[in-house]
């Protein structure tokens, strides 16, 4: 590479290096706990495992109107 090419390059890396470096590290075995834990703290607002009541299904059959 010549000199030119590779300073955005660098200056990419060094970003990103900065970024990382003020992440906090979690073992997974802690962010798995602390995932599970939050899931069932909020299960009851989950829509997909206590379902929607008919009135605000927006995704729920629509009434057909037919003469007779």
């Amino acid at each position: 590479m010549s000199g030119l090419s590779s300073v955005p390059a660098v200056k990419k890396v060094v970003q990103q290096l900065c970024l990382e470096a003020w992440l906090n590290c979690v073992k997974v075995s802690q962010a798995g706990s602390d995932w599970k834990q939050f899931c069932l703290q909020n299960a009851q607002h989950d829509p997909l495992l206590t379902g929607l009541s008919s009135g605000i299904n927006p995704f729920r059959p629509q009434k057909v109107c037919s003469f007779l």
